[in-house]
């Protein structure tokens, strides 16, 4: 049995991604519909759509058009790729019990870089436990220090790997920077490998008092599942050694730098 390395998104693809996502915002920002956009330009619903999600390929005139409605010059929708390049930071996805405690710190030895744990860097900036941040500001707060202090950690411009939180692939515009600035990894496993990894760090909470945790935490992956699949490259973590997954993952990332 092995791991398994593929990589879901081609560099080809980031700047038909990059300019979808740019649309999107610019579109947002100016309170219009889809529907607004596509019949003002004159392009279908349809085709907008597919745009916005970085799968419309557009022609230079047609774009043009776009701009003139969104009342943006064309160069706008182009300064995401004025972005500085932060390919050299790898962002590491998935549930807790996926192995990216295991495998970032292996990761960052081999490729010389730092190992940055996402949710200890927000407790160090917020002066509080992540309970406490929850307790006492809720969710929202918490996604805001977390897209904050990702900004941050791009802005320095060191190379570094990157321990993200279970839950931040459904934070759309925050995963949306990961992957354009950012080699995003998700490490696949199934769900029981999840459950006896968390057992065996000696955390019991998610069983106590839910009969149906397992059930629970299936259902959890498959909702999450398109997600992650965005990432970049996904690993399969519930087979083989962590050696053997870091020679993997050290192909999977040479083969689209």
């Amino acid at each position: 049995m092995h791991y398994i390395a593929a990589m879901n998104v081609h560099r080809k693809t980031r700047l038909l991604e990059g300019l979808g996502q740019e649309v999107r915002r610019r579109r947002e920002e100016r309170g219009m519909t889809r529907q607004e956009v596509a019949d003002a330009s004159g392009l279908s619903l349809r085709f907008l759509g597919s745009l916005e999600l970085g799968a419309g390929n557009i022609s230079m005139i047609r774009l043009a058009e776009v701009a003139e409605v969104l009342e943006v010059p064309l160069s706008a929708l182009f300064e995401f790729a004025s972005e500085p390049d932060h390919r050299e930071v790898i962002a590491l996805l998935g549930l807790r019990g996926a192995g990216k405690s295991t495998l970032g710190p292996l990761l960052a030895k081999r490729l010389k870089v730092e190992w940055i744990e996402l949710d200890e860097r927000i407790e160090e900036e917020a002066g509080l436990s992540l309970a406490e941040i929850f307790a006492l500001h809720g969710e929202a707060y918490y996604r805001r220090l977390e897209r904050q202090t990702i900004e941050d950690l791009l802005e320095t411009g060191k190379a570094a790997v990157i321990e993200t939180g279970g839950g931040i692939v459904t934070a759309k515009e925050t995963y949306e920077l990961l992957r354009r600035r950012c080699t995003t990894v998700w490490l696949r496993a199934l769900p029981s490998d999840h459950m006896a990894r968390v057992q065996a760090q000696g955390d019991h909470r998610p069983m106590e008092g839910r009969p149906n945790a397992m059930r629970e935490l299936e259902e959890l992956l498959e909702a999450r599942r398109p997600l992650y699949n965005q990432a970049e490259i996904t690993l399969d973590t519930s087979r083989g050694t962590p050696s053997e997954a870091i020679d993997t993952l050290m192909k999977a990332i040479q083969k689209i730098r």
